[in-house]
């Protein structure tokens, strides 16, 4: 699990990286035209890329939970920030929330991580 969902992560952000980089129609139609806060976005998508395509290299499950918590916590929070249900993004974040929650959940039963 902590395989896929470090792949989901390279396969979600590689193209929304390049469409915010680009941008593109359709980023702008979802997040809109380009501001210092999209900026902010790109910067911190590349940042969880980067980490994401180094820990399929690095074994560090410690690294791995604070990168997924951390990701769950800021998706979960997205339709509040955003005040809607109906934007792709929120949509999109929660679906990935509820996945990398699994993984969490599973490297927990399996005590890859103790607290």
């Amino acid at each position: 699990m902590i395989t896929a969902s470090l792949l989901l992560n390279l396969a979600v952000l590689i193209p929304v990286c390049l469409g915010l980089i680009m941008d593109t129609e359709r980023v702008e139609k979802t997040a809109g035209i380009f501001t210092p806060a999209r900026g902010i976005l790109l910067a911190m998508y590349l940042t969880i890329a980067i980490a994401s395509l180094l820990l399929l290299f690095v074994d560090e499950p410690k690294w791995v939970f604070a990168l997924l918590f951390m990701q769950i916590v800021y998706k979960v929070l997205t339709p509040f920030t955003v005040k809607t249900l109906k934007n792709p993004i929120v949509i999109s974040n929660l679906g990935i929330a509820l996945f990398h929650s699994i993984t969490i959940y599973t490297m927990l039963q399996a005590r890859v991580i103790l607290f």
